[in-house]
């Protein structure tokens, strides 16, 4: 069904994960630290996800995240033994879109990964990949992730860009910030609303002037793009 990366420096963790991916149908490459697993995605443009623990030897999860996302948006989940605000917060500045703690239900576990495989797009948004998205100066390239103002090119996180891309869709729509953040960072996220206002709020400020215009707040509920 899928082809999944499970990088994990303990094989029975992998092991474990393995048996009970594949027997929902899924291929498993295995990793045994970070740099193996950067190595396993380079080699397989074809990965549909990756399971990644933090605390690896050669490169950590969240070093091996960011790479990813510097070429890819496939649903990645951050596994670790830690359950610290600061690790999960890491976790999905890195670009995750899950983060579990061991030990955790393998069950639960394979639910997520289903969760993320089937995650779909709405159709403002499957349109959007074959068509630019234009707002005045601020441009939108979703088949190239690439976000241009003024013709400058914009440097952003994946949350940053998702957000961006959700709110663009619709403009004059306001969306509420649990729906940022359902559809940004999934329906298991168990962080709080502030996340989403600090993701606006540096995403506005790199928009400069355009930003402070049309990425408006609506006190009380969440943003809006306003044209």
């Amino acid at each position: 069904m899928a082809k999944i990366l499970v990088a994990d420096d303990e094989q029975l963790i992998r092991k474990l994960i393995n048996d009970c991916l594949s027997k929902e149908g899924h291929e498993i490459l295995e990793a045994e630290n970070g740099l193996d697993a950067l190595n396993i995605f380079k080699r397989n443009p074809d990965i549909n996800m990756a399971l990644l623990d933090i605390m690896m030897p050669e490169i950590d999860g969240w070093e091996v995240c960011r790479k990813i996302r510097e070429t890819s948006g496939i649903p990645i989940i951050l596994v670790s033994a830690r359950s610290q605000d600061f690790d999960q917060i890491m976790g999905f500045e890195s670009g995750a879109d899950d983060y579990v703690t061991k030990p955790f239900s393998l069950t639960i576990l394979s639910k997520r990964v289903d969760a993320l495989l089937k995650r779909g797009t709405s159709p403002v948004e499957k349109k959007a990949e074959n068509e630019n998205i234009s707002l005045g100066e601020l441009i939108i390239n979703p088949l190239a992730h690439e976000v241009y103002l003024d013709g400058v090119v914009v440097e952003l996180t994946l949350k940053e860009y998702k957000i961006l891309l959700k709110l663009s869709s619709h403009p004059g729509r306001v969306y509420t910030r649990e729906q940022l953040l359902d559809e940004v960072w999934g329906y298991e996220y168990e962080g709080d609303t502030r996340t989403v206002d600090s993701h606006v709020a540096r995403l506005r400020t790199k928009l400069g002037e355009w930003g402070v215009n049309h990425i408006k707040t609506i006190y009380g509920t969440g943003y809006k793009i306003q044209e």
